[in-house]
């Protein structure tokens, strides 16, 4: 029995489900990787594809079966579309080489002109291009990326296995600079990355690296899957980042957009070879209804080769650590998970899963696992798609962790439509511990989601506009202190028992006022909210820095208790009225006061052992902006309640505060 089966047996009948989808991965493994050892080698395509410099001189190749003829053009030829045809190879290739006097050099500008079958010309960008630029009239060309002095990376000893359970950072780019522009990937790694070792965490997820046409998009409107973002830099900017982080001993995930694609023909690769289902599912199907983009076909070999040689590509030039998948939800469905409230395990198993996308899932996590030791991928999936996060061969999809996508709807939802001292506080422990047995979940009080103009961040929402005016570390402000208190209790009781790992957007560690909202039309294209104000964290005169205190020391704690790989955490007392919340894990007792006004003088904590422990967090600690009415010294000492609650301690717990206290 596939061990899938044995963890969740409520699958038991959908047995032949899940046998057929590991037989269809192995079988198309072997038909795809042929007389290659495994699917890595066989996800080669841009080491064959693309432009290339040879000792003769240069050799560009392209997929597309399509086309009728296709022409090389670009500065070096003076855009002349019929100077260099490519000549056609078996399996919908082209080719055409060029001798050293070509006039193909460093920055120069090239596209390939496509004949399609209906007889129309258009021109389009290499498949492959590794560098696409933008010039003053916002049109995109492939630019030749090959520097007289090549990258030369130090980071030979850094490994990815040592940042588990990884503590992740989300991170823009082009935002994260203070001045009212786009910023670089020299300044992100110079500047921001040692915030981020200081902070404590030990992986940077970045955002938006993939080449996109609208900056607005946030990165998720894909035109060139080969192409790191040149807004930011060039390809050695990328490296340089990437190089230091590992220096400094940080991994660098890459957010992955394989679930769609731009529907931009210029600059994209939509219709590339003339057809419109080179890449994606034919007619409405290849049209996503809610993005407004297209979707692949992941049953074409063509379009499974380029895929899985671009996670290869991303690892293999740029040393990325693994991936988070975006979309993941979106790809694993036929109506892409819209309006579906998943609550019966036969959804999974429907005509509506397809199938194919679930083997390319699979496909991909094999080969980012088979690149790189230690490398980690991340499933954006909020269906709780059964076995997303086990081995294929116990019947899962091969990812290492899920995103635990449910908790900050949860946040939200409460913080809306529940006053204070009625929070559900048996749902959030549910909300917080229920997941898939064995499979590892990263938690998350909020995301970049959460941030966008349309949304609040969560300090935003408990503020409002007291952050405008009531945020001065000297005021008394009343809605700010709540919001800070629970910013706080939010934060640790995510980290504390939500999953197996933790991410928090960039900023929102120190509750960054405001939203995100990128230059666009509506905004008069400004910069304003597309950036990042790092002094309000330094400014002693503000509250900012108090917060941030407080992440860097949850952070240091978690590491320090080695928390997040202590198992599950386990609930010793719940109680509605009070507003009381304490659970157990690992050497580790969190308790938590949701009350907004009820002091508990003399809580009761029961713990699974007996001994002494004492208190090692607190939100009430005045440097974190609190009052500092819990005692940081008292080792409490348990003993048998006289009630039959079993081995314990009493402690007394404010209103709006959470202590973490550890066995000594």
């Amino acid at each position: 029995m596939l061990r899938i089966l044995e963890l969740n047996p409520q699958l038991q009948p959908y047995e032949a489900d899940i046998q057929g989808r590991l037989d269809h991965f192995r079988d198309r493994e072997r038909e795809l990787r042929g007389n290659e050892k495994n699917l890595c080698d066989f996800a080669n395509g841009a080491h064959y594809f693309g432009l290339h410099k040879t000792d003769q001189g240069w050799v560009y190749r392209e997929w597309a079966p399509g086309a009728k003829e296709m022409h090389l053009i670009g500065d070096f030829n003076h855009w002349n579309r019929e100077s260099h045809p490519m000549q056609r190879l078996d399996n919908g290739n082209w080719e055409i080489t060029l001798g050293k006097r070509s006039g193909l050099k460093h920055l120069g500008k090239y596209k390939v002109t496509v004949t399609g079958e209906d007889g129309q010309q258009h021109d389009r960008i290499p498949l492959y291009a590794n560098y696409v630029t933008e010039d003053d009239a916002h049109n995109f060309s492939a630019t030749v990326w090959n520097p007289r002095k090549h990258f030369a990376w130090t980071d030979a000893d850094f490994s990815p296995e040592g940042n588990v359970p990884p503590l992740i950072y989300e991170a823009h780019v082009g935002m994260a600079t203070e001045e009212q522009r786009v910023g670089t990937y020299r300044e992100f790694a110079d500047n921001i990355l040692p915030r981020i070792k200081e902070d404590g965490y030990n992986t940077v997820q970045l955002m938006a690296i993939m080449e996109h046409p609208y900056y607005g998009s946030f990165g998720y409107q894909v035109s060139n899957f080969y192409a790191a973002s040149s807004r930011y830099g060039t390809p050695d900017d990328l490296r340089y980042l990437i190089n230091k982080a590992h220096q400094l001993g940080i991994s660098v995930l890459l957010d992955l957009v394989h679930s769609h694609a731009v529907k931009n023909e210029y600059e994209g690769i939509s219709r590339f070879d003339g057809r419109d289902d080179q890449f994606f599912k034919a007619g409405p199907a290849g049209f996503h209804p809610a993005w407004d983009s297209r979707v692949f076909d992941y049953g074409k070999n063509g379009v499974v080769h380029f895929l899985l040689s671009n996670i290869r590509f991303w690892m293999e030039e740029y040393h990325f650590d693994g991936f988070r998948f975006d979309g993941v939800t979106s790809m694993l469905y036929l109506d892409h998970g819209l309006g579906t409230n998943f609550i019966d395990n036969k959804q999974y198993f429907s005509m509506n899963t397809d199938t194919e996308a679930v083997c390319y899932l699979q496909m991909a996590t094999n080969v980012a696992h088979s690149f790189k030791k230690g490398a980690i991928c991340i499933a954006e999936d909020m269906s709780a798609m059964p076995g997303m996060c086990l081995p294929i061969d116990e019947g899962g999809l091969g990812f290492d962790y899920r995103l635990s996508m449910g908790l900050p709807d949860f946040y939200i939802k409460t913080i809306k439509e529940k006053e204070d001292g009625h929070w559900e506080i048996g749902r959030l422990y549910w909300e917080l511990v229920a997941r898939r047995p064995q499979e590892k979940n990263i938690a998350y009080a909020e995301s970049h989601d959460q941030a966008l103009v349309g949304d609040q961040t969560l300090m935003f929402r408990l503020a409002g506009d007291q952050m405008y005016w009531g945020m001065r570390a000297s005021d008394q402000n009343a809605r700010v202190e709540r919001a800070m208190a629970l910013h706080k209790m939010i934060r640790l009781v995510t980290i504390g028992a939500g999953g197996e790992g933790y991410l928090n957007f960039m900023g929102n560690e120190f509750g960054h006022p405001e939203w995100i909202d990128f230059p666009r039309e509506g905004n008069g294209w400004s910069y304003l909210y597309a950036r990042r104000q790092w002094s309000l964290e330094s400014n002693a005169e503000l509250r900012y820095g108090m917060l941030g205190a407080f992440d860097k020391a949850m952070i240091r704690l978690v590491k320090e208790t080695h928390l997040l790989a202590s198992g599950d955490s386990y609930s010793l007392r719940q109680h509605e009225a009070d507003q009381i919340l304490i659970y157990q894990r690992g050497d580790c007792v969190f308790i938590f006061n949701f009350h907004p006004t009820f002091s508990q003088n003399a809580l009761f904590v029961p713990v699974y052992w007996k001994g002494d422990c004492k208190v090692v967090l607190s939100t009430d600690e005045k440097r974190f902006g609190g009052y500092g009415n819990v005692d940081m010294n008292t080792i409490y000492h348990t003993w048998q309640h006289d009630e039959g609650l079993g081995d314990g301690f009493t402690i007394y717990v404010p209103a709006r505060t959470a202590i973490v206290l550890q066995r000594c």
